[in-house]
């Protein structure tokens, strides 16, 4: 479909992922007519069978692989990093990386965006990371957790949330309104769950000079479990998609569609949303008077490419990916008074610990994990080191080692007591004492908002479209670093108190593109998937990209939202939060558009404050 010869649009969107899917959603109940513009594909023919087919076949399974590559919107994959021998790192792909460590996360550019192949995991942030920089490290937050608090609620019912209030009102210390249940029971423990909270509630270790208590919490999901018959008001939920039934495979895919993806929100969208998908937005255009007027975008089928579009819009919404709104900001010439386009990348870097438990606690089945600790989220240490939250890691040594198999060969190859290959009944007994007492600490460590950890454009670097690629500048800062070795530090008392075997190596080589050393240990990262801080929001023009409405403060009428917009990543997984900033953006959206002129036709308002 081309948006060519059509009348002027209230709001052109920009991405199809989370956050514009939401956007798209709530102005277009309100009457609007929005035309959402996604530079992946959203083909019939790349359908929830193919794409688990696809996942099935994939000699390595990723999280883009289910989804069909394109050359004219490439998607950068975990895949793009090699470690070196020496330390260092290889890139390929699509980003250009100059940094002393690699920005190690990718993203997917589809309807849907990574939406699609997210973890489904949807906690709240804590009060305390909306003010890091009281702190000493990172920024304070233009606005704090009670003005996002109504929105987090709306976002916990589009998306559908699973988790128990009363639990993360004791545990995490989240203010919750008087009675507020979550759409969905809490999804059940898993096996290792049980066991980690038999050997640790109630105990605590050292860090940082200080006892933390411990208590194995469980996680919200976006995932589909038992409706809870107190929501709103006894009302009730009704989820749409099917239940979670273990498959295992939320990252990349989910076979019975528990998982929320933005295709659900898409689903809901009023008629006058019109979505046109293979479409790489190019430029935003400023007219003389700032304000923006559109966008031109390219339209391809993953080969062949057209000519340039222009959209005109009364207001434009880049809504892609941190890198990605940063990217087509720096394309523009846009909205860098501040000099901030690009800057503060921030990611959540994770220190993987593995080990094997004393007894069978049979991994490899749920989500990736369902339960955490997180007492170390918070309180005066995140003054000396970063915070972290720690996730118990249902998927065994996956993350940090591969799939099971690769254990497998291993002992075929080498397994014996004399250095000789297992087989038979022998391997059968090893592989499932061994594999089914895997297990993992996975700490995601917050990442301050550092100028120097960039996106910039450099010409001669281009895409298949003739667009300068991302060039990415990235580093973990003293304080990062001092987390991660507390994090580390944590996870050796940790496994002494399960009585675990602790398998946990760090060395130079292809397995470990995030290799460093600190105080002359070893260390290496993954990195989670949690890109923010391109566009970052303050409460002053010089200093930020846009303001507390994610609106930017050089152009009234065009806003950058989602993670970018982020002054901290602070420790829980961010889309929640995304989800909940983009419906609070919506209402101040909807508002400058009555100044211009009035909606066609109001379908139902979709107020953060007035959702149960």
């Amino acid at each position: 479909m081309s948006a060519s010869g059509t009348r002027r649009w209230d709001v052109v969107v920009v991405g199809a992922g989370f956050t514009g899917s939401l956007v798209a959603r709530v102005l277009g109940d309100r009457g609007w007519r929005v035309l959402v513009l996604e530079a992946g594909s959203g083909s019939t023919a790349t359908g929830p069978d193919r794409r688990l087919e696809a996942y099935r076949t994939a000699l390595v399974k990723s999280p883009n692989s289910p989804y069909p590559t394109n050359t004219a919107a490439p998607s950068p994959d975990v895949t793009d990093l090699t470690g070196r021998p020496d330390g260092t790192y290889e890139a390929q792909g699509y980003f250009v990386q100059r940094g002393p460590l690699p920005y190690a996360s990718g993203y997917l550019r589809a309807n849907g965006g990574t939406g699609l192949a997210w973890t489904g995991l949807a906690p709240r942030m804590h009060p305390e990371d909306f003010r890091a920089g009281d702190f000493g490290h990172g920024r304070n937050w233009p606005i704090g957790y009670g003005d996002l608090e109504p929105y987090y609620r709306a976002a916990e019912s589009e998306l559908g949330v699973a988790a128990d209030a009363e639990e993360q009102r004791e545990a995490v210390g989240l203010p919750f309104p008087d009675g507020y249940r979550f759409p969905m029971r809490a999804i059940p423990r898993s096996r290792l769950d049980r066991a980690m909270a038999e050997a640790l509630d109630g105990r605590s270790v050292r860090d940082s000079g200080a006892r933390v208590g411990l208590r194995v919490t469980t996680t919200p999901h976006a995932r589909n479990g038992v409706p809870h018959p107190g929501y709103a008001g006894g009302a009730g939920y009704r989820p749409d998609g099917g239940l979670c039934v273990g498959h295992a495979s939320c990252v990349p895919i989910c076979p019975s569609g528990a998982k929320y993806t933005p295709l659900r929100t898409q689903a809901r969208w009023a008629p006058s949303v019109t979505l046109i998908t293979d479409a790489v937005v190019t430029r935003v255009r400023i007219g003389a008077d700032g304000r923006a007027t559109g966008v031109d975008y390219v339209p391809h089928d993953g080969g062949a490419t057209g000519r340039t579009h222009a959209v005109d819009a009364d207001l434009v919404v880049l809504a892609a990916h941190a890198i990605e709104n940063a990217r087509l900001l720096l394309l523009s010439g846009a909205a860098d008074t501040s000099g901030q386009v690009g800057r503060n990348l921030m990611d959540h870097p994770v220190l993987l610990t593995w080990g094997l438990m004393p007894d069978q606690v049979g991994p490899y089945r749920g989500p990736g994990s369902t339960s955490g600790l997180e007492g170390f989220r918070f309180g005066p240490a995140r003054a000396h080191r970063a915070p972290f939250r720690v996730e118990i890691g249902n998927w065994g040594w996956t993350w940090a080692l591969g799939p099971p198999d690769l254990r497998v060969a291993e002992l075929l190859r080498t397994g014996g007591p004399d250095g000789r290959g297992l087989f038979g009944a022998e391997l059968r007994r090893t592989v499932g004492d061994r594999v089914g007492r895997e297990f993992a600490f996975q700490f995601e460590m917050e990442q301050d908002a550092d100028p120097a950890n960039r996106v910039t454009l450099d010409p001669r670097h281009r895409d298949r479209l003739g667009l300068p690629r991302p060039v990415l500048h990235y580093d973990l800062s003293d304080w990062v670093r001092r987390g991660i070795a507390a994090a580390g530090n944590v996870s050796e008392q940790l496994m002494a108190m399960l009585g675990a075997e602790d398998h946990t190596r760090f060395e130079p080589g292809p397995a470990w593109p995030g290799y460093f050393e600190h105080e002359g240990r070893p260390y290496a990262y993954r990195a989670a998937g949690h890109g923010a801080g391109t566009h970052i929001m303050g409460d002053s023009p010089t200093t930020s990209v846009v303001d507390q409405w994610q609106r930017c403060w050089d152009h009234t009428n065009l806003y950058t939202v989602g993670c970018g917009s982020m002054p901290t990543v602070a420790t829980s997984n961010p889309s929640l939060t995304m989800a909940a900033l983009a419906l609070r953006s919506a209402d101040r959206m909807h508002q400058d558009l009555l100044t211009r002129h009035r909606p066609i036709h109001v379908k139902r308002a979709f107020e953060g404050a007035d959702h149960p």
